[in-house]
């Protein structure tokens, strides 16, 4: 019954909170992956590797389900309206191409270790960052992304068109990307105890890695909101972006290891999840 109340005062809440509450989640979902640095000793790379895997997954998915169909779906509307003449592949095409532009100039402009590797091969800038800083920007990099699908997903519903988006499948959205942030946030926290950090220390720096992501569902949110003739872009930007981050940087790195079976057994699975959960509740 509380549940049934939590979820009726969600849904009145304006589109810029509940994307907050959509990127506070996948937040909390890091924090406590990096919790349990408090409760083992080591990581095993093999389960480390599936769960990037899983990662990549449910990020592939969301890609789709949650922002590129939609996205079309859109279009379509808006042609029905008179809003836009131009073709429905378009928008989500300029969209997606801007969104994995938007990552790669991230990539090269700001400094960031890849888990798994030494400080010498940091890539972006020469910087004196420490190897912590650095591991904590490459997972906040890879968070920016997912922060602005979900605050664009819940930015889209405020434009009160049928275009495949409902509340539910924006609350699947954020409940995806929160559950495979918490084996990121396990996966940065134990590198950083083995360096030689304390375990509240490794928390305190795994679970700021995706700070990013409330902040951006609200640009994301707000963007959509001011400007709905931008939607399909803003959705197939944020496809672009997630697309970008998964092929230069969650598959590689689940696949370093060599569990490259584990890995794609992982990323299957996360695809399941994230499908399931935007189709059921979406």
């Amino acid at each position: 019954m509380e549940e049934l109340e939590l979820y009726k005062w969600f849904i009145k809440q304006s589109p810029i909170i509940q994307a907050l509450i959509g990127g506070l989640f996948t937040w909390i979902l890091t924090a406590i992956g990096a919790s349990l640095v408090f409760f083992f000793k080591s990581s095993n790379r093999k389960v480390l590797d599936m769960c990037l895997g899983f990662t990549g997954g449910v990020m592939i998915a969301a890609s789709f389900w949650s922002l590129l169909s939609p996205a079309i779906a859109t279009v379509e509307k808006q042609q029905e309206l008179g809003i836009t003449t131009l073709p429905i592949w378009f928008a989500p095409a300029v969209g997606f191409l801007l969104g994995a532009l938007f990552l790669y100039y991230l990539d090269k402009k700001i400094p960031h270790l890849h888990l798994f590797e030494s400080v010498e091969n940091a890539e972006g800038p020469k910087t004196d960052l420490k190897k912590t800083e650095l591991l904590v920007l490459a997972i906040a990099l890879h968070n920016i992304p997912e922060g602005l699908a979900v605050g664009v997903a819940f930015g889209a519903l405020a434009s009160g068109m049928d275009i495949g988006i409902e509340m539910g499948g924006a609350i699947a959205l954020a409940i995806g990307m929160g559950l495979q942030n918490a084996p990121e946030g396990f996966a940065v926290s134990m590198p950083l105890r083995r360096q030689g950090l304390s375990k509240f220390k490794s928390w305190q720096w795994g679970q700021l890695s995706a700070i990013v992501e409330p902040i951006f569902a609200v640009i994301g949110a707000a963007i959509v909101i001011s400007v709905y003739p931008i939607l399909p872009y803003a959705l197939s930007f944020a496809a672009g972006a997630m697309i970008f981050i998964v092929i230069e940087e969650v598959i590689p790195e689940s696949q370093r290891g060599g569990n490259v079976d584990l890995a794609s057994i992982g990323l299957i699975i996360g695809f399941i999840v994230m499908m399931i959960l935007d189709v059921s509740l979406g």
